[in-house]
């Protein structure tokens, strides 16, 4: 069992929304639940009764009532969650109507703009308005490639308040990779803006869009934010469809108007990253979306009136869906575009005191960087109002835990996370209740029966294997596009265990409780037939300071499969034979032989996508000289090609 870093006060747990629900459950159902496990054994043992009280807990309105909580077939995927009820998404999202700061949105420029609850729903009214005059209606798509500034919000309230169903991308993405991603959905009305800023640097859309446009026959409108290029003009624009900017599409004003729709009504296209292919483009429901992120902001972080939530996303990353949702919570967002190194490694730090954020989200990557920048948070800033820090996007090393108490702050909850896109949201994650143990996610959420399996299908504890969810949940996705029978959502998710969803991921449930997460399934190496997943070497790997990044695979070699690993290393440091030894010891030392690289190969950049993971399988195909499908999913596509038949790789 690994050290405890960090545990809550009685007094903290007393005040926790996760408290105050564990009452409202034993005083409805007379029940004894003294601690997490048991709360969650219950949620999952009585999952009718448990969704129930997460409507009730949080007021979740409909506007006809339902006739059951769960009707469910012999095996998943075969649930109807809450038939014959309808409600909105966005009515839930907009409760709130004072004065108080509901969105601030800050650019990388310092520029900074904030809406109140009020004024967001009269900017939500407004542009409503002007997608009901553009022909918008219920299951109608309305797409965004836009930077996380609050047009972007008010946009997808606006449309899901009218039933129709909401999909975005970020500018960073290439013309394809928006075209790959839109082209499927064929939206009637597309948000972008005209510019955006990075690093520094000002960067015009206009050619990209233009592009864009010629391949989005379905288009009847294009509204256009300048953001970053105010001279922007509708004459810039080439499309058949209407063209207008931004402050010519509505004027704000009144009360908007929330069409009732069924609880499984599309809300949200999600898409996978694209890496291997054409992405899948994932629908999520309006009511599986609505119930998973209340419990999830509300009880694992413990938000609500008064606090305000931080993540540093783009709009292209579910997490982007996730962290706006807390608005149905009553909680602020801070939403924050640019680098978030610009135009120092503290800018997002500054925030969490300028805007007094109470949860902050980040990467694993991102706390790497603070640290190998020396930035000690703690040291030259007040936190006072940080309660958790959130990390997700890849596993989070021990170092990094380390990093967070030692140089960040002593008192905050440390709550690693792992879900993903195909769910927008988590099936392990932080929990206000739990210690937070070095190297390890606190726990399973709520609601959601999640095991690891092994080969064989049997649960496993103590041992790494496929992390799997044996029942139902609301925010599994309702399909996936052009896909009417099912059939690619079951191939997608159900194949390798029939009825049970298989997330892809390769992990390890500890006998405490605790989960780790060790790498992609798809990306676990099989050296002599031992399967040992990335993460597990990333760990060790980042215990040795020369190296700035790295990234391991598999290399089939002489009937058999060899690990490989890739380095990044700091300016001025060479890949001498002593480097190579160090790592391979700091491996061995940590790990089994088996873990031990046959080969390490130092290389400038290691490629990501667009959301900041590292793409195991692109570079493995690239070193097998296999195509990489689809380039346009990665942040630095140019970076593939370094792995390309390279000598050391020959013998």
């Amino acid at each position: 069992m690994s050290e405890i870093l960090w545990q809550p006060t009685t007094e903290r747990i007393a005040k926790t929304r996760m408290e105050a629900f564990r009452r409202f459950i034993i005083a409805r159902h007379h029940l004894h639940l003294d601690d997490y496990p048991a709360l969650h054994q219950w949620s999952i043992d009585h999952r009718q009764e448990f969704w129930q009280a997460i409507v009730d807990f949080f007021d979740i309105r409909f506007h006809q009532q339902p006739d059951a909580v769960l009707v469910e077939g012999r095996q998943m995927p075969s649930a109807e969650w809450f038939p014959g009820a309808t409600l909105n998404f966005a009515e839930h999202l907009l409760q709130r109507r004072d004065d108080a700061v509901a969105v601030v949105a800050v650019a990388e420029n310092g520029q900074r703009e904030h809406l109140t609850w009020a004024e967001l729903a009269e900017h939500v009214a407004g542009f409503q308005n002007g997608l009901i005059a553009s022909g918008v209606g219920l299951g109608d798509r309305v797409a965004a490639c836009m930077p996380n500034t609050w047009q972007t919000l008010v946009a997808m309230l606006a449309t899901t308040s009218l039933g129709a169903i909401w999909s975005c991308s970020s500018p960073d993405f290439g013309t394809q990779g928006v075209i790959d991603r839109f082209g499927q959905i064929e939206p009637k009305v597309l948000v972008t803006c005209a510019g955006y800023r990075y690093a520094g640097k000002a960067i015009d859309q206009t050619v990209k869009v233009n592009e864009i446009l010629e391949r989005l026959p379905s288009l009847r409108q294009l509204v256009v934010v300048p953001y970053a290029r105010p001279e922007a003009r509708i004459e810039d624009f080439r499309t058949q469809a209407n063209v207008t900017l931004w402050d010519d599409f509505y004027f704000p004003g009144g009360d908007p108007d929330f069409v009732a729709v069924p609880f499984a009504h599309p809300l949200y296209v999600l898409y996978s990253s694209g890496t291997t292919g054409v992405p899948k483009c994932i629908i999520h429901s309006t009511g599986g979306v609505l119930l998973q992120h209340v419990k999830e902001h509300g009880l694992h972080c413990d938000l609500g009136p008064g606090e305000r939530l931080f993540y540093y996303t783009t709009c292209g990353w579910m997490m982007w869906n996730w962290l706006v949702s807390a608005l149905a919570v009553g909680s602020s967002v801070v939403l924050y575009d640019g680098s978030p190194f610009h135009p120092d490694p503290e800018r997002l730090i500054d925030l969490i005191d300028d805007e007094r954020i109470s949860v902050f989200g980040t990467s694993p990557k991102y706390l790497a960087t603070l640290e190998s920048s020396g930035v000690k948070p703690r040291q030259s800033h007040d936190l006072g109002s940080l309660k958790t820090l959130l990390c997700t996007g890849s596993a989070l090393s021990p170092q990094s835990y380390d990093y967070v108490y030692r140089d960040f702050k002593a008192d905050v909850c440390l709550a690693s996370m792992s879900g993903g896109t195909d769910i927008v949201s988590c099936f392990v994650n932080g929990n206000p209740w739990q210690p937070v143990r070095r190297g390890e996610i606190q726990g399973k959420s709520l609601g959601m029966a999640v095991e690891v399996w092994n080969d064989e299908g049997q649960p496993v504890i103590g041992e790494k294997g496929e992390l799997v969810c044996t029942r139902h949940f609301p925010a599994m996705p309702i399909g996936l596009w052009h896909d009417p029978d099912g059939e690619k959502l079951r191939a997608s998710y159900f194949s390798q265990f029939p009825g049970v969803w298989a997330q892809g991921d390769y992990a390890e449930q500890l006998p405490h409780g605790a989960m780790m997460i060790h790498g992609r399934s798809d990306a676990v190496l099989n050296p002599g037939g031992v399967r040992i997943g990335t993460a597990e070497i990333y760990r060790q790997v980042e215990k040795v300071p020369q190296v700035l990044d790295s990234v391991a695979i598999g290399q089939q070699w002489q009937d058999d499969v060899r690990v490989v690993l890739f380095v990044r290393l700091r300016d001025g440091v060479a890949l001498d034979e002593a480097l190579q030894q160090q790592i391979r010891q700091v491996i061995r030392a940590n790990t089994t032989p088996r873990h031990v690289p046959a080969k390490i190969v130092v290389v400038t950049d290691i490629p990501r996508t667009i959301s900041g993971k590292i793409v195991e399988l692109a570079v493995r195909n690239v070193v097998h000289g296999q195509k990489v499908k689809n380039t346009d999913a990665l942040a630095n596509p140019e970076a593939l090609e370094q792995f390309r038949d390279r000598p050391e790789l020959q013998n």
